[in-house]
């Protein structure tokens, strides 16, 4: 514990709030929320054991800062806006989370239609859903035009209409565009496909039945392998059926398990008495306690998704209500959360749990692996190269031409260990004559570092913590004296040389020999080679670019347009070539002004032969 966190700790207030831990380079590491603030961020500290993945986050605290609220359902709200804003690396991110399928009927309509939708707004409608793992929101959908006539049309009704559509036809719709169904017999209809997504399928199981024994008959075999697909996806809608589940309840199953280091939930989403998907998640999180842990990956599962009535979870919460207060506050709805005791609510409960700790198991190794390979390597990185901060942005740079011509470099940048490939940068060197690479790199770094001060990119506007030149100590020292001149000599570099994999740092001479093995060298070679990789793509396009050159893109006023109507007229280049002014002004677009220009054009070029 520094100095710092040791003064702030003696004035830290009693009260509810908010704290955010940084790193030492200022950089918010975690985000949490406390009834009482001394309490909580005291317990970070002291001495007392703690959970491997608590104490792995301590030890990158530098500093800590905090925010009084008046509740703590305001320290739920203010902790949820720091972590969106920050996007700290100890917090649960679902950044992948899916934006589930939602079928929506508004029925304030007076002839109300179903719609497939992601989107959940507080508009009086009803949703059933979400639509997950093996169900789909569209065979449900199909299945509801196929059973009852309800509209499919977006068209607003009252307007005069010739005739009804194909739908009425073919007897998928009652035409209400054209008065054949009153609003009581319509409404009929629509709550009898209500009741189907509520979970009774036994209509529309009859209904199906008759339509498919009706095409068979008629030997219309197709549509009659049509409806027996159907009834199968029925009959698979009955085996997720939950016994003794209410078919009015919908709820969702939270259970949280970890080893102490990593962390895996299992999420079981019921809806209308039936299981519509299991899903396991493995998460990162520096929350003192478990409970606490639930309750952040909770709030964040729920982004852009619908609140159900019910939430189960496997532990206890302290502030639960304040916790249901919070997310009453955002969804507009009022949820009952509960650890289940008994009967089949609890077998649930047991049933996530056995799934989250089979997902930890299988996860585990692979999360250590890639925490290692990334984030790991940056760690011990950091300290060979003796840098103050993890160099979480790295850049690195390659130049590929052939024989110099078409020169080239590429910008690659790798993001807490990984490829950011939405931040890679390509670009052509514009003041290098012949093939020098040195020279190339310079005006590369140059143009990027220039960038760096007015550009709005959102890649060329990010500074680098650490930038790696691919090559020696050449290399190295005459991009180094760019990086100074530039005025941003803070900007760590490197440079990594490719025959005995060297390791060269400015004003040193004696190259840092990585371990062949290690995790730190394979990260630099992968953002090397990954350079190279890019560069040589770039020259290569530009390179097939010039091959295929059409000499008409260097006509003035003849665009593409243009160049398809001379090339359906003429065929060829050549027939182009040898009309006259009179032929090309024939050609449709073409003026007399064009046609004088083209043959001005070629006639140039045959003299330059």
């Amino acid at each position: 514990m520094n100095e710092v966190i040791k003064q702030k700790l003696e004035n830290i207030t009693e009260r509810s709030g908010v704290y955010i831990m940084k790193d030492n380079s200022g950089a918010v590491i975690y985000v949490g929320k406390a009834k009482n603030l001394k309490n909580r961020v005291s317990q970070y500290f002291h001495n007392s054991q703690k959970l491997p993945k608590v104490q792995a986050m301590v030890e990158h605290i530098a500093d800590f800062e905090y925010f009084i609220t008046l509740s703590e359902q305001d320290a739920f709200a203010l902790e949820n806006n720091l972590i969106k804003q920050h996007q700290p690396f100890y917090n649960i991110l679902l950044k992948d989370a899916k934006t589930f399928a939602y079928i929506k009927i508004n029925l304030k309509e007076d002839y109300p239609r179903f719609e497939i939708t992601r989107k959940l707004k507080n508009d009086g409608a009803k949703y059933f859903g979400p639509y997950i793992n093996g169900i789909s929101a569209r065979d449900i959908m199909n299945l509801l035009n196929l059973a009852f006539p309800v509209r499919k049309c977006k068209e607003k009704l009252g307007k005069k209409r010739a005739r009804a559509c194909l739908n009425y036809s073919i007897g998928l719709c009652m035409a209400p565009c054209m008065a054949y169904i009153n609003k009581l017999d319509y409404r009929k209809i629509v709550d009898d496909a209500i009741e189907f997504l509520k979970g009774n399928d036994q209509n529309i199981e009859k209904i199906i039945t008759t339509k498919m024994q009706g095409y068979a008959a008629s030997e219309n075999f197709e549509k009659a392998l049509e409806m027996r697909d159907n009834l199968k996806l029925i009959k698979k809608l009955k085996e997720k059926v939950v016994a003794n589940i209410p078919k009015d309840i919908s709820f969702d199953v939270f259970s949280y398990v970890t080893d102490g280091d990593a962390g895996a939930v299992c999420v079981i989403t019921l809806r209308m008495g039936k299981i519509l998907g299991v899903q396991d998640f493995s998460i990162t999180d520096g929350s003192i306690s478990n409970s606490e842990t639930l309750q952040n990956f909770i709030i964040a599962y729920y982004k852009n998704k619908h609140l159900p009535d019910e939430i189960l979870v496997n532990l206890d919460m302290e502030n639960i209500n304040e916790f249901g207060d919070y997310l009453q506050t955002i969804f507009n709805k009022r949820t009952t959360i509960f650890v289940p005791k008994i009967a089949i609510k609890s077998n649930l409960i047991t049933m996530a749990e056995e799934n989250a700790r089979e997902h930890l198991f299988k996860r585990v190794r692979e999360d250590k692996l890639k925490f290692r390979r990334t984030l790991g390597a940056l760690i011990n990185l950091k300290e060979i190269l003796n840098l103050k901060t993890i160099p979480k942005r790295m850049e690195c740079y390659d130049i590929s031409n052939i024989s110099g011509t078409n020169k080239v470099a590429s910008m690659v940048v790798f993001e807490n260990g990984e490829p950011a490939k939405k931040m890679y940068r390509k670009f052509k060197i514009k003041t290098v004559e012949g093939s020098n690479d040195f020279a190339s790199l310079e005006e590369t770094l140059m143009r990027r570092l220039q960038e760096l001060d007015k550009s709005e990119d959102e890649s060329f506007s990010r500074k680098p913590d650490l930038i790696v030149i691919d090559g020696g100590k050449g290399q190295l020292s005459s991009t180094y004296e760019v990086l100074k001149k530039s005025g941003h000599g803070s900007i760590k570099m490197i440079s990594l040389a490719k025959r005995f994999e060297e390791v060269y740092t400015p004003n040193c001479s004696v190259p840092i020999m990585l371990k062949r093995s290690s995790e730190e060298l394979k990260l630099l070679q992968r953002i090397r080679d990954e350079a190279h990789r890019f560069a040589i793509t770039f020259h290569r396009n530009l390179r097939n670019k010039m091959e295929y050159h059409d000499p008409l893109d260097e006509v003035e006023g003849i665009g593409k347009v243009k160049k398809r109507a001379l090339y359906s007229q003429f065929k060829t280049l050549q027939n182009i070539k040898n009309a006259s002014v009179e032929e090309l002004s024939m050609v449709k677009g073409i003026n007399k002004n064009d046609a004088i220009k083209l043959k001005q054009f070629f006639t140039k070029d045959q003299t330059n032969e």
